[in-house]
């Protein structure tokens, strides 16, 4: 491939609002399709921006530091949401060496011994949740019964927020992702949840607890966060946490009960369920269009093209996840793939600090239900599912089954 530089692309306008279920957008197809970084424009913000969608493009733009999150600040990028989900002070705005220093007081809390730790909480959440539905009897919306409720509690929990509040925690994080209720309401809602979070922060902080909250509240104490950024990264971690794994195990149900040989082979072959959910998570795709932009802090000669200081770069996980040059077959759900470095966690610095959770939430609500409901099956035909429209996450907005 020749490395001259060449003129930028034509930008394309990347409007997702008719991908339907867990189909893959055609635009990240097209892109896959080039042998370089395209150009878009999303339907908010200003101007335009690259897009890396191929596997190596995306690691490139992941881990260049001269690609910057924080440049971003302050900047009307072009992008598909009208707002920012993240406060201004929060990790994902953070570069190294603060990105590092930020993600140190939370990297304890998800240990390896830790998430072990919380593995027998989290399947007594799920199998009381199912005995809950069991009781109710089918048909049984899942969403409501168990996706749902088992992330708001799994990352409630964790953060240390009492109970009572976890209707309103619910409440706050629809409301900040949503793409489709209007700039004002998600703005309020975050604004309400920072609120929220600052208030606990000094509760915790004078009456620490096990929780993550608490963690945080002696990092601030000692120095080592402000609250600002203490604040922020709840916020964050709240809801991502929540509605990654919400969404997220609710599309792995789906695409098990719309394969049915693969959902017979997880229930026959119990051991390939953490090789099974690898594949789940790089075949899924969780999100519509792209997240968070980076800023190019000089210009950078990439293959063909020159990204020119000041421009924004998007990198898309789920493109790459799909580029044939890296996953044979990418577009097949294959349990056999032994090998699978996707990206549905991110790459580089910013890779998600909650991953090693969120498998284990997944891998605990599905095997509950392939342990207690073999007989599982949508109570509707696939086409009769009903889908989130214009929203961040892709999801059902429910998931009607039977047993």
């Amino acid at each position: 491939m020749s490395s001259q530089p060449t003129d930028p692309p034509a930008a394309r306008f990347w409007n997702v609002e008719d991908v339907p279920g867990l189909d893959f957008d055609p635009f990240m197809e097209q892109a896959l399709a080039q042998d370089t970084l395209g150009r878009v424009r999303l339907p908010h913000g200003e101007g335009e921006a690259w897009l890396a969608a191929k596997y190596e493009d995306v690691k490139f733009a992941t881990c260049d530091p001269r690609l910057s999150r924080q440049a971003l600040v302050g900047r009307d990028v072009t992008r598909l949401a009208p707002h920012f989900i993240p406060l201004d002070d929060a990790v994902g705005f953070a570069d190294p060496p603060e990105h590092t220093r930020l993600r140190k007081t939370v990297s304890k809390v998800f240990t390896t011994r830790r998430i072990a730790q919380l593995r027998p909480r989290a399947e007594e959440i799920a199998n009381r949740l199912l005995d809950g539905m069991e009781r109710s009897g089918p048909p049984a919306d899942l969403m409501e019964h168990l996706n749902t409720p088992f992330s708001l509690a799994g990352m409630s929990e964790l953060m240390g927020v009492p109970e009572e509040d976890w209707p309103k925690m619910a409440d706050w994080t629809r409301e900040v992702i949503s793409a489709g209720i209007g700039r004002d309401i998600s703005e309020r809602a975050k604004k309400e949840i920072g609120e929220y979070f600052d208030a606990l922060a000094t509760k915790r902080r004078e009456s620490p607890r096990d929780d993550l909250l608490s963690h945080m509240a002696k990092a601030e104490r000692e120095g080592e966060l402000s609250r600002g950024e203490l604040v922020a990264f709840a916020v964050l971690m709240q809801i991502s946490g929540m509605n990654s794994v919400r969404f997220n195990s609710a599309n792995m149900v789906y695409l098990l009960l719309t394969h049915p040989e693969q959902h017979a082979r997880l229930r026959g072959e119990p051991e390939l369920l953490p090789q099974a959910i690898e594949e789940l998570l790089r075949f899924i795709p969780h999100r519509n269009a792209v997240g968070m932009a980076r800023v190019a802090t000089e210009d950078i000669q990439h293959g063909r093209v020159t990204i020119r200081r000041g421009e924004p770069v998007y990198a898309s996980y789920l493109a790459a996840n799909r580029d044939p040059e890296r996953f044979a077959d990418p577009h097949t759900l294959d349990f056999d793939r032994d090998f699978n470095p996707h990206l549905a966690f991110g790459n580089g610095p910013h890779y998600c600090v909650g991953a090693s959770l969120a498998r284990m939430e997944s891998e605990v609500m599905l095997r509950a239900l392939l342990d207690r409901l073999p007989g599982l099956r949508l109570a509707v035909p696939p086409e009769e599912i009903r889908w989130r429209r214009g929203e961040l996450i892709r999801g059902p907005q429910a998931l009607p089954v039977t047993w």
